[in-house]
Order: C-alpha cells, then structure tokens, then sequence
C-alpha cells in the first residue's frame, strides 16, 4: 500500500535559478531560502515518486495533461542555459492507473508524449519551468526518485479538485511513497512594470490565498473565486486546488515558509503536512453541495431578462428549436428594440457571448432569445453547450444603449463604456466593466484584435453604454 507524506506550493520564477539570475535572484531572497528549505524537507521524507502540477505544460480547456515517455526530459534552454538539462524516470506504472482513473470518473488526459507531439504540432512534450524551477532545488538535496509530471487543464475546480482525489486513490494503491509539489506563481500584477501590468485586485487575490494556506483552509481554495483570480493574472491557484483534492481526507498543518513580489510576481512557498483524517476531513461533496447552492441563490435572483437568456437556451438545448415568447412579459421587452449582448459563465470562466450591436429583431425579448440561442451553440471559440451543463451556466444580459463616436481613448472609461472600433467592413466590439481589463489602452487592443485591424491603421471609434442584468 502506497503512502502520502505530504505536499508543498513552489513558484517557479526561473530568475531565481542561479545560472540565469546571475545575481537578480538575491532579489527574491525569502523564495530562495523558502524552496531551498522545500528542498531539504523533500529529502527528509526521501520520496520514491514526486507528483508535480504545473501550470506550463501543454495546456488545454477541456482535458488534463500527463507526460507519458518513458524518461522525461527538459532544460532551460529558452532561458539561455541548454546546459542546465535534466532526466527523470516517468513513474509509468502510477501514471497508467491515473489515466485508467480519472477516465471512469468522466475526466480526459491526455497522453503527452513523441507520438503525441508527431501529431499536434503546437504540442511540446519536454518538461517546462514550471517543473523545472522547483526540481531544480530538489535535485540539489535529493535525486533518488521518479517523476509524475501534469499540467492542470482550463476545467471546473470540482473537475480539478475530484482529479486530485484520483491521483491520491492511485498512490495509496501502488507501493510508493510520494509528496506532491503544486507549482504556481501568484498574481503577475503587483506592481506597474510587472509582467500582466498593475491590477489592485493582485494584491487582494495573494493576501486572501495565503491566509486560506496559513489556516488551513482548503476548501476556500476550491471554491474561490475564480474572476479575482482572472483578474489577478495568476498561475497556480489551479495546481493548489489539484493539490487540495490530493490531500482530501487526510487532517492539515500548513506552514508558510515565505511569501513575496520583488519582480511583480507574488511567490509562495509553504509545506502541507498530512495526518489520519477521515470522513469529517474528506472535502469533495461538500465543494459540490457549495457550488449547486450557489447557482440555485443566483437562479432566484434573476430578473426577466436572464431568466428570458436562461430559458431559451435551455429550451433550444433540450428540444432542438426555438421557443414562443414566453407570456406575461413586460411592456420593456415587448415594445422597445436594443442591440443585446447575452454572455454565459461556467465556474466563472467565459462559456459563450454573442450580440447585436443594433437591434435585429422586433423587440428585446426577440433579441434576447436569439443571442442566447447563439452564444450557447455558435460562439466558434466553444463547443456548444451540452444539456449536462445547463444547471452550471450562469448568464448575463447586456442591453446596449446608442453608441457615439468619439474622437480620443481619454474619452473613455472601461468601467462605464464598452468600445467599437472600426474599419471599413471590419468591426470589433468589446462590453464595459470585464473582469481584467484596467485600462482604455486593453479595451482598445482587444477590440482591434477582435475586428483584425492593425493598431497602425486609420480607425474610428464609438463608445456606448449598457444596462446590465445579472
């Protein structure tokens, strides 16, 4: 029988690898005696398998990745260090009753490896930074080990935090004796210069998840709130929820070894220690429980303009057409026109938004019915969505009030205003007040991006207001 010793959160800045900082990792001197101590804690459990998440791997939107060669390979090459390569024997065997796991349980992996990489080009099957940092640090103290390597997919914390629940079943089934490392940085916007730019939502995203670490708080790590940390523009908080559902069951002590942002970049470092538990420490259906009241709170605050968007989709969804306007409808939807923006979430992340910039039908209600219709089945950056997801999604409705066009970008405001840009037959459209986007420079260069217009070229630009149903 198979045993868990622990867990640890470690960032990866590669600047704090001493080869490549080449002095500017005296910088992040908490991280550096934070993973260093990791490293020598690693080597007094002495594991036989080291799990590691990262956020940096080839990722994916609807399925998890798992490094399936036989030996795992990577260097820091794209940092200007080839030299500094590195060799693992893959646990094949734990990996194989992962995947055989976790697709029982309805949750995809892919198998990353040569043949994989043959077949998708855009797929890179050598281990990442992401990986790399931390083990760089292990492999100082401790080499006597084999490597799980997985990178989280875009899926729903339930998904990642049941996933982690798998991987804990299939070590306690095999013979080793592992620790799991969650690697991630927090957010990348702490300050002007950082990497994503500055966001006072970066700051509130590491408070709130180091104080969730330092007490003990884990399933406030799987239900948190996944705009913040959009907003935030961090990379770990997936690795962490993957590492929560791996210590499901199991009574915690969490220590923080070191928190900080000396690049802009919010790195933590902390060790989990794990005890006998049992059902009151076992996490997964009260996440559940959580996430189905939270929808049917939502459900009953809708007004009739997202429960309009709510119905149809479903009924579209469910019976193929689209449905009669509903009775007893207000005179506002009936008798005045709009163009209208219907946006659907799923586990707060974006799952469809389509919309009419001027009205195309004979009322709003019409208006909304369309655009719900269409965000749920023709948004091309989705699949449609499927009847099994319906009571996850969460809408809103955008009804747009008459553009106007302006002559600066000091003429507007993200929070106010949404933004059309244009160019001959080229238009792109971007919705005021989302999440992320600080500054009327961003507003812009989505828009432009949206519409392919080059910010070189001559275009015009009309703001607009809305009013937003939620």
């Amino acid at each position: 029988m198979g045993k868990i010793l622990g867990a640890y959160v470690s960032p990866h800045p590669p600047i704090i690898v001493e080869e490549i900082g080449r002095g500017e990792e005296k910088r992040a001197k908490k991280t550096l005696d934070g993973v260093k101590k990791l490293a020598l804690d690693i080597k007094g459990e002495s594991p036989s398998t080291i799990i590691l998440v990262t956020p940096h791997g080839p990722l994916f939107s609807d399925a998890i990745a798992i490094s399936y060669e036989d030996t795992l390979v990577g260097s820091f090459w794209n940092f200007g260090r080839p030299d500094l390569s590195f060799k693992f024997q893959n646990d094949k065997a734990l990996v194989k009753d992962i995947v055989d796991r976790a697709a029982k349980e309805g949750i995809t992996v892919a198998k990353i490896d040569k043949k994989f990489s043959y077949m998708y080009n855009d797929v890179d099957f050598h281990l990442d930074h992401g990986a790399l940092v931390p083990l760089y640090f292990v492999n100082k103290e401790y080499m006597d080990y084999k490597l799980v390597h997985i990178t989280y997919g875009l899926l729903s914390p339930t998904e990642l935090y049941r996933f982690g629940t798998i991987i804990q079943e299939a070590v306690l089934a095999s013979a080793e004796r592992a620790v799991f490392i969650a690697s991630g940085d927090l957010s990348h916007r702490l300050k002007e210069d950082a990497p994503a730019g500055y966001s006072p939502k970066g700051e509130v995203f590491d408070r709130k998840i180091v104080e969730l670490f330092k007490n003990n708080d884990f399933e406030g790590i799987a239900n948190f709130d996944l705009e913040l940390a959009e907003a935030a523009g961090e990379c770990g908080l997936r690795s962490f929820i993957v590492m929560s559902g791996f210590l499901d069951g199991f009574k915690k002590k969490t220590e923080v070894y070191s928190y900080e942002g000396p690049f802009g970049v919010g790195y933590c470092t902390a060790k989990v220690s794990v005890y006998e538990g049992g059902e009151d420490y076992k996490l997964l259906d009260k996440i559940k429980k959580a996430k189905k009241e939270k929808i049917i709170s939502i459900r009953e605050k809708e007004d009739e303009y997202v429960r309009l968007a709510r119905q149809s989709l479903e009924y579209y969804i469910k019976y193929g057409e689209i449905m009669d306007l509903p009775k007893n409808l207000s005179e506002e939807l009936l008798k005045n026109r709009s163009g209208v923006f219907v946006s659907l979430k799923k586990d707060s992340m974006l799952r469809g938004c389509i919309g009419t910039i001027e009205p195309t039908k004979e009322n709003i209600a019409m208006e909304i019915i369309k655009n719900a219709v269409s965000a749920g089945v023709e948004d091309p950056r989705f699949l449609p969505v499927d009847e099994s997801e319906l009571d996850e999604i969460v809408y809103s409705v955008d009804v747009l009030k008459e553009p106007e066009k302006i002559d600066s970008i000091e003429e507007l405001d993200v929070k106010k205003y949404g933004v059309i840009v244009s160019k001959g037959m080229r238009r792109g459209v971007l919705l005021p007040n989302l999440e992320g986007i600080e500054t009327p420079e961003e507003q812009i260069n989505i828009a432009l991006k949206k519409a392919g217009i080059s910010p070189d070229e001559d275009y015009s630009i009309e703001r607009f207001e809305v009013e937003r149903h939620i």
